[in-house]
């Protein structure tokens, strides 16, 4: 009977320590995982801030690289427009000669007759205008912005697509085979059209007489 209730005992014993042990490897291993799992949602979350951030710059880069597009099209349209209006350009003339007088026909399409200037030499003549770009044109007339700075709401902001209307200062220089009468050259006007009449330098013969 001591027998019995001794081998008890220690089975007892035994079991006491196995679930002592038991519940401390249950305890490890909980701890373990809820320091993995604390490690995971950090990573986790540091991961989401890091797309988050990904995502950001590179909205932010390419929003950037529009802005660069749009600035490098404003800077070669300015550069374009500099050299235009830099550059003499000729006129358009139509030229007709009769016995006596020259006709010259002149296209200043969208000037009015006083922005043309006309100088006349003794065999020659000068035609000079100056056309302004289209966007200036419309700015002048308060269709467009100004300026960047103008606030006004009723104004619209645009940007040139195309240019290839002649803009800047523009100038033809007509010679003559002969003399041309200075005082007598008459100009007229009229829907962008200049004809210009050159009456000829007629020298009349003398007949010398011998003595």
């Amino acid at each position: 009977m001591v027998e019995k209730d001794v081998l008890e005992e220690k089975i007892n014993e035994r079991k006491e320590k196995f679930e002592q042990k038991k519940e401390t490897v249950g305890e490890k291993v909980d701890s373990k995982y809820n320091e993995k799992k604390e490690k995971f949602d950090e990573k986790k979350e540091k991961s989401k801030v890091y797309s988050e951030k990904f995502v950001n710059d590179l909205n932010t880069t390419i929003d950037e690289f529009k802005d660069s597009l749009k600035n490098m099209q404003k800077y070669a349209d300015d550069k374009i427009n500099e050299y235009k209006n830099a550059t003499i350009s000729n006129l358009a003339v139509d030229l007709i000669e009769s016995d006596d007088i020259y006709y010259l026909k002149v296209a200043v399409p969208g000037l009015d007759k006083d922005e043309v200037e006309i100088e006349a030499g003794d065999n020659d003549i000068v035609i000079t205008a100056t056309f302004k770009p289209f966007v200036e044109e419309l700015k002048d007339a308060g269709i467009l912005k100004d300026d960047e700075d103008d606030e006004s709401e009723d104004v619209a902001e645009a940007k040139v697509i195309a240019s290839e209307l002649t803009v800047g200062k523009c100038s033809k220089t007509v010679r003559f085979e002969n003399s041309i009468e200075v005082e007598k050259i008459t100009a007229k006007y009229k829907t962008g059209i200049i004809l210009i009449t050159i009456p000829k330098l007629i020298i009349p013969k003398h007949k010398v007489t011998v003595e």
